[in-house]
């Protein structure tokens, strides 16, 4: 008996081998792929996430200083100088003003006192006549003549001792006394300095002749003498707050 064949002529065994090899191959490649690339096999999917019972917060907004203090410092920290430096300048800046104002301030009390000096020299020269001279022919006029130049407690001691001490001496022994300052053989202003000086109070000393005529003195007396006078300002001008004899 012979056996017939089809019209498909067998397939060796290698060929089939070939063929499952590459077919395997091929599905380890694609699974390979797969493994890499994980988003495509995620993609068109849809997570669904359950919100918290209290609800999402919302983070809070950020500040500039916390943006300040987690930025890095520029050219290796010259903010930070550039504003201690800015913080320097000020402070010599305050104390430049200070020191102006300082300087100002003692300029102008200098000023003042300069001027108050000669104002007191002036006024000293023409007080000290009349509130060290008097004649017992008209002591009321001499001695209300004398108060105008006075103030403060100077010329209610200078009131009280006039009507007590002076005046019933001076009316007694007929007295009269004439007091002039001092002035240099060779001519000039008469003889006054300035011992101290403020713009409000001046203390001049000046030299004093005084010539005393009385029942008590045979002619003429002539006493030199040093008298150290204050003067304050005052609303009208400098007065004499004070007079001592040296």
């Amino acid at each position: 008996m012979t056996k017939t064949t089809t019209g498909r002529a067998p397939v060796s065994t290698t060929r089939r081998s070939m063929t499952a090899a590459a077919r395997a191959a091929a599905k380890r490649a694609e699974r390979g792929h797969r493994e890499q690339d994980p988003e495509s096999t995620v993609a068109g999917r849809t997570v669904l996430i359950d919100a918290p019972k209290n609800g999402w917060e919302d983070p809070p907004e950020p500040s500039l200083e916390s943006f300040e203090e987690d930025a890095p410092p520029e050219n290796g920290g010259r903010p930070r100088v550039r504003r201690l430096l800015i913080a320097v300048l000020g402070l010599l800046l305050v104390a430049g003003l200070v020191a102006v104002a300082v300087l100002g301030w003692q300029y102008q009390d200098g000023r003042q006192a300069e001027s108050a000096r000669a104002e007191a020299v002036a006024a000293a020269r023409t007080a000290a006549p009349a509130v060290l001279s008097y004649d017992y022919r008209h002591l009321d006029q001499d001695f209300a003549r004398a108060r105008t130049h006075l103030t403060g407690d100077f010329r209610d001691e200078y009131e009280k001792t006039t009507k007590t001490v002076v005046g019933p001496t001076a009316t007694k022994y007929r007295g009269v006394v004439k007091a002039t300052i001092a002035a240099p053989a060779s001519g000039g202003s008469p003889a006054a300095s300035v011992v101290s000086a403020s713009p409000d109070e001046v203390v001049v000393l000046l030299f004093v002749n005084q010539v005393t005529e009385s029942t008590q003195v045979s002619g003429s007396r002539v006493d030199l003498n040093r008298v150290r006078m204050t003067l304050t300002r005052t609303d009208d001008g400098w007065k004499v707050s004070a007079v001592d004899a040296l």
